[in-house]
């Protein structure tokens, strides 16, 4: 495989594509028979061996299953999503990847807890927003890289996770009913997982520390905390101590004013009720 990728010269994606296109050769099959044997069409086998899109990690398990090479394209798949991630969530997602423990605060529902679809409908808008609209592909990649994310959930052992959702994450949906009703639901399946504590931060608590900004703290197996502060489309990962020390009393304090997870469950389920009726 040495002569047919280099790392060093090309994009992780353009590396994945290469090496897609060297096993595709080596097993003897035209783009024609590989789109027929596994269902996947034809055009869009061949931008993935092209470099020109990131397809989910669920095709690189497929082809990695239908090739026989382990999985190989899942480790390239992860190499090549970085390249659709903005240097500026590199550093944090690093972190994300390995942390043992996570705490967040978030006032929107967390890419981690995000069904395809619903983030799916928050990146178009975001690109609108952006003036990129129409870039259907830049927005399909991000959601691809989202969805990626998630395989953290299921790791062994998973990273112990608490979400404080601000309640007006809960409360601002998406003009489409059903991808609202299944995004809700996704939280309460989340929420039944033994590695992840979700708890709703009602209104009824009033001001507090962390209005204006999402936060999460990341605990590795060794070494002292960082926290990465997000608002605004601008985002810090703060190792400072004295800092880390101070968002975390912040997060406590929100934290004792958030329902129980218990009281949290009943509140998404009664949202989830109202939108289905």
């Amino acid at each position: 495989m040495g002569e047919v990728v280099d790392a060093e010269r090309e994009s992780g994606r353009a590396v994945l594509g290469r090496t897609l296109k060297f096993l595709r050769e080596k097993a003897g099959k035209s783009l024609g028979q590989l789109a027929d044997e596994t269902g996947y069409d034809k055009s869009y086998l061949y931008r993935l061996e092209a470099g020109e899109r990131l397809s989910k990690v669920t095709v690189m398990e497929d082809l990695d299953g239908y090739y026989g090479s382990g999985d190989l394209l899942v480790r390239q798949w992860r190499d090549a999503r970085k390249d659709v991630i903005k240097d500026k969530y590199k550093a944090f997602m690093a972190l994300e990847a390995t942390a043992r423990v996570m705490w967040m605060f978030q006032l929107a529902v967390p890419g981690l807890l995000q069904t395809e679809e619903y983030a799916r409908t928050v990146l178009s808008g975001l690109s609108r927003a952006q003036t990129t609209a129409g870039n259907s592909e830049e927005v399909e990649e991000q959601v691809a890289a989202r969805m990626g994310r998630q395989e953290l959930l299921h790791r062994q052992p998973p990273p112990n996770i608490r979400v404080i959702l601000d309640e007006g994450a809960l409360r601002r949906g998406v003009p489409d009913a059903k991808v609202w009703a299944d995004q809700l639901s996704r939280l309460l399946d989340a929420a039944e997982l033994p590695s992840v504590a979700l708890q709703v931060l009602p209104y009824t608590a009033g001001v507090h520390d962390l209005m204006n900004s999402h936060l999460t703290l990341l605990w590795q197996r060794v070494g002292d905390p960082v926290a990465y502060v997000e608002g605004n489309g601008v985002g810090e990962l703060i190792d400072d101590p004295d800092k880390v020390l101070s968002f975390r009393w912040s997060y406590d304090l929100v934290r004792d004013a958030a329902l129980t997870p218990e009281e949290s469950t009943a509140f998404i389920k009664r949202l989830l009720e109202e939108c289905r009726s």
